[in-house]
């Protein structure tokens, strides 16, 4: 499975950024897909993720402000509303298939003004 990640960039705080990650390979056994960030010095962490059956979490920091959707079996969207400063980050996608995590490339988002 390969996941290829877009819409990252440069956003005033206050304003919205959807990213889309797209699946290709073995995508008819992926079960959850997902978003985590990195923010810099920080470790990786889970923004939010959804199964194949649609259902969704969110970490606390983000509920109300993003939104995770899934097209399909391959493509995962995250809707950001109302970006803060402490949202930038290098966000990556990742799917399961079995026992086996996939992650993308990362995209990077910067709130600033």
């Amino acid at each position: 499975v390969q996941l290829q990640a877009s819409g990252g960039g440069l956003v005033q705080p206050g304003g919205s950024l959807r990213l889309s990650c797209a699946a290709s390979g073995s995508i008819f056994r992926i079960s959850t897909m997902g978003w985590h960030c990195q923010a810099p010095g920080k470790q990786r962490e889970l923004v939010a993720d959804i199964t194949s059956v649609r259902s969704t979490s969110y970490a606390d920091l983000v509920k109300g402000r993003f939104i995770i959707s899934r097209d399909n079996a391959n493509t995962v969207h995250l809707q950001m509303n109302s970006l803060k400063p402490e949202d930038t980050a290098v966000y990556y996608c990742d799917a399961w298939v079995g026992g086996s995590r996939y992650w993308g490339q990362g995209t990077l988002v910067t709130v600033s003004s």
